[in-house]
């Protein structure tokens, strides 16, 4: 049987969702504060700042609106550069 195979009452299903959660939570906390690291220290951290927003999102909305929020604003500064380029 596959993971991807467990339904509900499979014994497997519930060690596997929190694997998974933990997984998911430790990686991309780990992008986030990679890149909250590269503000200060050479590196794209405009890239992997929503990055490690994104995988959080999987498991949090918070993460999930805090990246709605950075492309916003991201999208607000680009139309500012453009218009001033104009």
């Amino acid at each position: 049987m596959k993971w991807w195979q467990l339904d509900r009452e499979h014994p497997l299903h519930v060690p596997y969702k929190w694997a998974r959660r933990i997984v998911i939570t430790v990686t991309g906390f780990t992008v986030l504060l990679v890149g909250l690291a590269m503000i200060v220290l050479p590196g794209p951290a405009f890239v992997v700042i929503p990055a490690g927003l994104a995988i959080l999102g999987l498991e949090f909305a918070w993460a999930r609106h805090s990246l709605r929020a950075l492309r916003k604003r991201g999208a607000m500064l680009v139309a500012a550069a453009k218009s001033k380029l104009r």
